[in-house]
């Protein structure tokens, strides 16, 4: 089965109606100074009534504080602060990483699973299969395939070592 993230800065119940199993929610609004509490718990409570696993983004105290299932640590976050906090025994907290030196950060902040971009998407961090293969033996944490991924491409992903992905256009 295929593990899917799906990246969501607004909370739409019919979005998260269209995913099938093995997919979970990341919520990630950095537009708004202040996280409303209040909607993450409404977006929690939804996902655990449809069984999806929800992570809140950049916020992993906050995301400790309201038990959701883990937290992510966008690429430019570079801190370590979270490494002294005491986590629940499924608590994950995952991150994303453009380069070898993103990498190396989040093997220090000791994520489960690194997302790595951009797979398909030709933006400044595009990699192509050739060189995300590369980059992804250089670490021994799980990679997940971030970038560009469609239901045109989807199948690309068999020539990656990888069943899992994340984005945000596949979904929509």
């Amino acid at each position: 089965m295929i593990i899917k993230y799906y990246f969501i800065n607004k909370f739409e119940t019919n979005n998260i109606d269209k995913l099938d199993r093995g997919t979970n929610v990341i919520f990630r609004d950095y537009n708004s100074k202040l996280l409303d509490k209040a909607l993450i718990l409404k977006i929690k409570k939804y996902c655990k009534k449809r069984n999806i696993k929800f992570y809140l983004s950049n916020n992993i105290k906050l995301a400790l504080k309201l038990n959701l299932d883990g937290a992510y640590i966008p690429s430019f976050n570079y801190s370590i602060k979270h490494l002294a906090f005491s986590f629940k025994k499924n608590f994950l907290i995952i991150g994303s990483a453009h380069n070898i030196k993103e990498i190396k950060t989040k093997e220090i902040q000791r994520v489960s699973k690194i997302f790595i971009s951009s797979l398909f998407k030709k933006n400044k961090n595009y990699l192509g299969i050739n060189k995300f293969k590369k980059i992804s033996t250089l670490t021994n944490i799980k990679v997940v395939a971030l970038g560009g991924i469609s239901k045109k491409n989807i199948n690309k992903l068999k020539l990656l070592n990888t069943s899992e992905f994340a984005g945000i256009s596949y979904f929509e």
